[in-house]
């Protein structure tokens, strides 16, 4: 299977919505759709988020896996620490307005001295493909162009990511509390 590795465009919004969604898990979505809101109020805050250009997830921030017929079969949601803080008031914004959640308080999730991989996910259908490592290399070389080392977070009991952040040259450098969990930090060699 031929896979190219592209930048998003705002067409892309709803499968970003759907990757993030995926690569935060049920559980913390679960914890977005409380006060009699549902998993699609959740999704419609990540689209909404993802066709703009100035918000973490970001379809700017974003590179996606397409196969020969264009069809979408991962992402990869990436962007420079640094304006993590400009960009996450859009998110804690559109969490209040259709979630009815303040998220203001949340730490954030990376430092402003790394290239942060928010997100990665790829469709089921094209699992152990090489898909995620094709996405997680072309981000490393969007980290690179910025001069900064690629960092994520990835929770301790999540075996299978750890092991494929491991074998393309993550190193854990901390640990740092995300939603409530304490999660590896790594960053790229």
């Amino acid at each position: 299977m031929n896979i190219r590795i592209i930048p998003a465009r705002p067409a892309d919004a709803d499968f970003i919505a759907c990757c993030v969604m995926e690569a935060i898990g049920e559980e913390i979505c679960g914890d977005l759709a409380r006060n009699n809101r549902t998993l699609d109020d959740v999704r419609r805050v990540f689209a909404t988020l993802a066709a703009r250009e100035d918000t973490q997830y970001s379809y700017r921030n974003t590179l996606v896996a397409v196969d020969e017929d264009g069809t979408q079969a991962g992402a990869c949601v990436a962007y420079d620490g640094a304006g993590l803080e400009a960009m996450r008031e859009h998110f804690f914004k559109a969490a209040k307005e259709i979630l009815d959640l303040d998220l203001s308080g949340m730490d954030p999730e990376c430092e402003a001295g790394e290239f942060y991989l928010d997100t990665l996910a790829v469709s089921k259908s094209y699992r152990g493909q090489g898909i995620a490592r094709a996405l997680i290399k072309a981000t490393a070389v969007r980290a690179a162009e910025c001069g900064k080392k690629l960092g994520l977070l990835v929770e301790k009991e999540n075996h299978n990511a750890r092991r494929l952040y491991d074998s393309v040259g993550f190193r854990q450098v901390g640990e740092t509390p995300f939603a409530f969990v304490l999660m590896d930090h790594l960053q790229m060699d």
